[in-house]
């Protein structure tokens, strides 16, 4: 399991790869072992291995084993990073919104 949380720039650049988000969709519910991603989403297995080697690192997927098959699933808190990003934005905007209101609310009072 990760310890360090990752940089938002490396998320940002794993999720940026249209490849990388089909393969997110495919693993989003269940855990896929990599034939059966490369199958969905049609690439080759290195393909897909390479891909999944990448969202790995970044934790936005997780790896467990049964027995010889190697099954990977969306890990749900790897998109922490970019959720904390973009919540940043929401409380100055809303902010505005709020601040706007109430000016037009004036102006009609």
């Amino acid at each position: 399991m990760r310890t360090e949380p990752v940089p938002l720039d490396a998320t940002l650049r794993a999720l940026a790869d249209g490849n990388r988000r089909a393969i997110l969709d495919v693993v989003r519910d269940s855990p896929r072992a990599v034939g059966e991603i490369a199958a969905d989403v049609g690439m080759s297995q290195q393909a897909v291995s390479h891909h999944l080697h990448v969202l790995r690192g970044t934790g936005l997927v997780t790896e467990t084993r049964e027995g010889t098959r190697h099954l990977f699933m969306v890990r749900a808190d790897g998109f922490d990073v970019v959720r904390q990003f973009v919540e940043g934005f929401w409380p100055n905007r809303l902010a505005a919104l709020k601040s706007a209101a109430e000016k037009t609310a004036r102006s009609r009072g």
